[in-house]
């Protein structure tokens, strides 16, 4: 029987993943507490599926496509309303949503260029910050879920600072003691976008370069 790839496990979390942050962004107006928890899952699952797929062999084109599209649409969207509720900062969260899509975009086009079955295939003597993301599954999932963690505390420090945790005579709300652990994290999540965007750049301008070599040779 002619396997059905849509309804591969992966996937199947996938679809979880799309409806957990539908109802994630349906009561962020309302309840912010319950939002941050169904994002949060979202985001724990996107790790599940990469696990499900290596080990079930249903690594697909569209599983890889389906998951990329998931992750940047959840960050958008969350960054979309961080940019109203932080107006004074509305302009780097316009870059950051713009250096999230580029990066990623153009690193999915250069892997499928290529002929990678995911993005996460990628030249292992590269960059090797980049070797580090996609060779470590530990440093790959701290830095997506550290990322995701700042922008969602990002959102909750617009309503409560969270339950107060007690260091000596001093005290910091939970959620933004998260934030600034996160923060660096963060930071070199975006640096790792930029280099993203460089190395994808460079790799289908070498494309390019190759086909237009071949294209001469055969006039």
């Amino acid at each position: 029987m002619e396997e059905n790839i849509f309804l591969f496990l992966p996937n199947l979390i996938g679809y979880a993943r799309i409806i957990l942050t539908g109802a994630a962004f349906y009561y962020m107006p309302t309840n912010h507490l319950l939002c941050s928890g169904l994002y949060i899952l979202s985001q724990l699952l996107d790790d599940l599926d990469g696990y499900a797929a290596r080990y079930l062999n249903q690594c697909t084109k569209f599983g890889a496509v389906l998951d990329m599209l998931i992750d940047r649409c959840c960050t958008v969207c969350l960054m979309v309303v961080l940019a109203k509720f932080y107006e004074n900062y509305y302009l780097m969260f316009q870059f950051l949503i713009a250096l999230d899509i580029t990066s990623h975009w153009f690193h999915m086009y250069s892997s499928l260029l290529k002929g990678s079955t995911s993005h996460k295939q990628i030249d292992l003597s590269g960059n090797p910050l980049l070797r580090l993301y996609y060779t470590s599954r530990l440093f790959l999932f701290c830095m997506c879920i550290g990322n995701e963690f700042f922008f969602t505390m990002l959102y909750l420090l617009h309503f409560e600072e969270g339950p107060t945790i007690y260091y000596g005579s001093a005290s910091i709300g939970l959620w933004k003691l998260i934030a600034w652990i996160s923060l660096p994290v963060c930071i070199l999540k975006q640096l790792i976008s930029v280099i993203h965007l460089i190395t994808a750049s460079q790799n289908i301008a070498n494309i390019d370069l190759a086909e237009r070599k071949a294209d001469k040779k055969n006039c």
